[in-house]
């Protein structure tokens, strides 16, 4: 899985909690659960204010709507 977590006016800080929290909630929920593919998630403004639920409901959305 590759990330692409854009600055957008944010600081270093917030980048890399949101890309740890991305990585975590694919850890936890996708790993195995998807085929060999090759995977690029693109975050996008509102990601950054999203609680941790949030972003797992929209990943695992993802996940049914891609399957």
């Amino acid at each position: 899985m590759g990330l692409i977590v854009p600055k957008l006016q944010s600081s270093a800080v917030a980048r890399n909690r949101l890309r740890r929290r991305l990585r975590e909630l694919w850890r936890r929920e996708l790993v195995g659960t998807v085929p060999s593919w090759d995977v690029v998630v693109r975050a996008r403004r509102a990601a950054y204010q999203a609680p941790f639920g949030v972003l797992r409901d929209e990943l695992l959305a993802w996940r049914q709507g891609a399957g």
